[in-house]
């Protein structure tokens, strides 16, 4: 299935008349951010919609955004592994040391596009970091947009400018990534980003634009720092991901429309919308006049020295732990390069 046939399907879900049979299977979906964000309304909805239609009407979702079933963001993998939800939607980032193999998707200067980083996600998850899973079945793993730096007031343009800023950041490698380049960095879940740059707890934060209007940034941020070429300065991992043992208590032919809908296919097609609301967004900050502007090449390349030992560590930490980190490193690269080309 490809992303656009997915697309298709997306849209005729929307058109099919609504099932008369009682619904024998709600599924509780849970996840962080509000019901206005971009991962929310084009993917989250759409997906549920395919399921109850192509289901008959058997299968259908009960959405709770913004962390409605209670506990923080980091809580959201209990909850689906206990069975508070049975679906959920969480960045492994926001659970440090849980996901150590994954995370190479985070390195500085590693990623690249929304849609060509998410299938090769998809495709290490399912080979290489698939231990990291069990008890989950994963539906879509998507890279969110390309990071880059919001600021309150100060325009960064320079290694120097960055020293002593308190920045947000979502992720152990983005922690290593900002203290390598100078910065402050302060680990904190998107939620809670409007409150702190609303205080002035932080200074800035390393956030993709397609997350921008829903939480406030635009308003409460004037300058954006945007990386120049295709390698994105960071990302992070994001997963949509379904209890293994509620996927096994359902009977096969609704096993079957999960199935049918989960995928490489499936989590570009996600990428891919949020990469529309990314440059809506990006729009959306432009008209509220603020600065967006793209750090030079040459200093961009002094950012990517300083921050290669990131890398280094990681595949040393790897190697502690048992495992090749140069080979898990070199393996998730070039599928970035495979996809990418």
């Amino acid at each position: 299935m490809k992303a656009r046939q997915f697309a298709l399907g997306i849209a005729a879900a929307a058109l099919a008349p609504g099932a008369a049979q009682a619904q024998e299977v709600v599924l509780k979906v849970a996840h962080f951010l509000t019901p206005t964000t971009p991962a929310h309304v084009k993917f989250i909805e759409p997906w549920c919609g395919k399921i109850e239609a192509q289901s008959q009407g058997r299968m259908k979702c009960q959405l709770y955004p913004a962390m409605s079933l209670g506990g923080t963001p980091p809580q959201l993998l209990n909850q689906v592994r206990d069975g508070v939800a049975d679906i959920v939607w969480t960045l492994p980032g926001y659970t440090p040391g849980r996901f150590p193999i994954t995370e190479v998707f985070e390195l500085p200067f590693f990623s690249t596009s929304y849609e060509a980083t998410s299938r090769a996600l998809w495709d290490f998850i399912e080979g290489s970091a698939a231990s990291e899973f069990a008890g989950l079945r994963p539906i879509a793993t998507w890279s969110a947009g390309p990071y880059l730096l919001h600021f309150r007031n100060k325009q960064v343009n320079a290694l120097e400018d960055l020293k002593g800023l308190k920045v947000r950041t979502p992720s152990r490698l983005g922690n290593k990534m900002l203290a390598a380049l100078g910065a402050t960095p302060v680990g904190m879940p998107a939620p809670q980003m409007t409150e702190g740059l609303a205080k002035g707890v932080i200074d800035g934060a390393l956030l993709p634009w397609e997350v921008v209007p829903a939480l406030k940034i635009q308003e409460l941020t004037k300058y954006h720092a945007e990386p120049t070429g295709k390698i994105a300065l960071s990302t992070a991992t994001t997963i949509f991901v379904m209890s293994q043992k509620k996927y096994d208590s359902l009977p096969a032919d609704l096993k079957k429309v999960i199935d049918d809908n989960r995928g490489r296919e499936v989590s570009a097609f996600a990428a891919g919308q949020l990469a529309e609301a990314g440059n809506a967004s990006r729009d959306i900050t432009l008209k509220n006049g603020n600065t967006v502007y793209q750090l030079a090449p040459e200093e961009l390349e002094r950012w990517k020295q300083t921050t290669a030992p990131v890398a280094q560590e990681w595949i040393k930490d790897m190697d502690a732990k048992g495992l090749d980190g140069r080979k898990l490193h070199d393996e998730a690269a070039a599928l970035v390069q495979k996809y990418s080309n």
